[in-house]
């Protein structure tokens, strides 16, 4: 009993007592007989006694530490490291936490590593020229000096807990890419936080057809605090400066925005005068540089539907990359004849390659697929002589869009007679290939979309390139380009299909072509019906918030933008 009063601490337990109470005498007299300790115990107190000297009684449990009693520079530095959505819970819990949160250096360094902001409110106006260049440089350089003091917010009575609460928290179901819905046109909006503004910026081609040049942007709207607690939302459109405007989240992945003050929208020359800047803003020309009369009514039709107050943007992804990608996906400049330069998303789903306009034409709208690419079937081009007839050309893509048709139909017949799960575009490979031995595997081990491994497709292909020899590569006659300037130089060629169709997307079909890689960054696509040829250079540019979640994901956003103009 003796033991147990030392281990309790307190003398003899209850439960001690209790086992006392129901042993006999005999078995009571047999247990007081026996020694008080056992050999661990005296094991244990020989260690404690020959670190710490001779101790009477037990050791002292450790001190128990809550985090009430930690200093408050330690609690500071504790609560920044917390997402920021978690501390509004963690102010509940008592006062001194609520006091601590007030802490302005926790919510500057949740602005900074949830959102990128890396301004100092305190310093805008010790600096100088950050307060104007942070306006005149990304938001509206038209404005003059004198009246900066009225447009800026006083960020000296700011707090960074009002950025992060009434701004950068309230709006970030808006960040990373999106679509506007402008009828066939489409176009690619990135939403980003820029300072201590959410700035909604539209990104435009270079003027055709100037391919390699950068993308062109412009600012549609701005968010940001011009008092303590109430974000702003102003237009951006027009030429007389910032207006009032208004963000509506509609749903998931939708939101709309509206300019509530449309005549700044207006010029003093009226429409015409609208019409005539926009134009050099938009081609880089005048409409007399513009002799082709159905250009003309291309442009004037864009005008009139790019002309609206109100928009509605759905949400677009980059495309996921595959370490045995063909090239890097992402966005490219595209030329589409008079149409001007588009921006089209190069993708890879197994044994193909998809280009999916994000902006679009009268013919061809936003959201479909422009090119598909069968990367089972690569085009072996002639010699140079050869290369400049067109029908030498047009011959070896026929043959092999004639092989292609047979195989989709022996595929199809086995599947109709249950002989196996091969689907027609998983049916037996070209002669222009090696046979893949095995099928393709997805990341989660299940088998690819179309059947085989695209690395395997491409391997042999790919020596010569990274071998550094470059086939020689010319246009052939009677095949028109907006950019004569194109590679001399090829590393590959597949077969692949181009949609076409009439105008307002009437009679869609897909026709064969040559898709034609010349490096990682451009590659070029032959149509043989239009006898046109159509240069693509990527996008240089990097996006944040705009990775897919999943390849599913990815996949669905695909579906549903296409649906919206199919």
């Amino acid at each position: 009993m003796a033991v147990c009063a030392r281990l309790c601490g307190v003398g003899p337990s209850r439960g001690c007592r209790r086992r006392q109470q129901r042993r006999g005498p005999a078995e009571t007299a047999a247990a007081d007989s026996e020694p008080d300790t056992d050999p661990e115990e005296e094991r244990i107190e020989a260690s404690a006694g020959v670190g710490g000297g001779l101790c009477a009684g037990p050791s002292p449990p450790p001190p128990r530490c809550s985090l009430l009693e930690l200093p408050p520079e330690l609690l500071v530095e504790i609560f920044a490291s917390l997402p920021g959505t978690d501390l509004p819970s963690l102010a509940q819990v008592c006062t001194k936490f609520r006091r601590i949160l007030h802490t302005d250096t926790i919510w500057r360094r949740r602005c900074r590593e949830e959102y990128g902001v890396c301004e100092n409110l305190r310093k805008l106006e010790i600096t100088g020229v950050s307060c104007r260049d942070v306006y005149a440089k990304r938001i509206n350089p038209r404005v003059k000096s004198g009246r900066f003091v009225k447009i800026l917010p006083d960020y000296e009575h700011m707090a960074y807990r009002d950025v992060y609460t009434c701004l950068l928290h309230r709006y970030r179901h808006i960040l990373g890419l999106w679509q506007p819905d402008i009828g066939p046109y489409g176009g690619l909006l990135n939403v980003v936080v820029d300072g201590l503004f959410i700035i909604g910026w539209m990104y435009l081609p270079p003027h055709d057809p100037h391919v390699d040049d950068p993308m062109r942007f412009k600012p549609l709207f701005r968010i940001h605090l011009m008092e303590r607690k109430a974000a702003t939302v102003e237009c951006m459109y027009g030429h007389k400066g910032p207006h009032h405007g208004h963000i509506q989240i509609v749903k998931k992945d939708e939101f709309s925005t509206k300019c509530n003050q449309t005549d700044h929208h207006r010029m003093s020359g009226g429409r015409q005068e609208e019409f005539r800047t926009w134009l050099r803003e938009e081609w880089g020309r005048t409409l007399e540089d513009i002799f082709h009369e159905h250009m003309q009514e291309l442009i004037l039709m864009k005008f009139i539907y790019t002309s609206h107050n109100c928009l509605t943007y759905r949400r677009i992804y980059l495309p996921p990359s595959r370490p045995d990608d063909l090239i890097k996906p992402g966005l490219f400049k595209g030329t589409y004849g008079s149409h001007g330069l588009e921006i089209v998303m190069l993708s890879f789903h197994g044994r193909r390659a998809r280009g999916t306009k994000i902006t679009g034409d009268p013919n061809i709208p936003a959201g479909q697929q422009t090119v598909e690419i069968d990367l089972r079937h690569r085009i072996q081009l002639p010699d140079l002589e050869n290369q400049r007839n067109f029908n030498e050309l047009s011959r070896i893509v026929l043959e092999v869009r004639e092989r292609v048709r047979q195989e989709q139909q022996e595929g199809g017949h086995e599947a109709g007679e249950g002989r196996g799960r091969q689907g027609p575009r998983e049916s037996q490979p070209s002669p222009a290939q090696p046979r893949a031995e095995a099928p393709s595997k997805g990341p989660d081990g299940t088998p690819g979309e179309d059947g085989g491994e695209p690395g395997d497709a491409v391997a042999a292909a790919e020596q010569p390139a990274q071998c550094g020899q470059g086939q020689p590569f010319v246009l052939p006659v009677g095949v028109s380009s907006r950019n004569e300037d194109y590679p001399r130089t090829c590393r590959m060629c597949f077969y692949g299909t181009g949609l076409i169709a009439g105008h307002g997307f009437t009679s869609p079909e897909r026709t064969p072509g040559v898709f034609i890689l010349f490096d990682e960054d451009r590659f070029g696509f032959v149509w043989l019906e239009l006898k046109s040829f159509s240069l693509y250079s990527r996008v240089q540019a990097t996006f944040r918030n705009a990775d897919a979640p999943s390849p599913q994901a990815f996949d669905e956003m695909l579906k549903n933008i296409q649906s919206l103009t199919s």
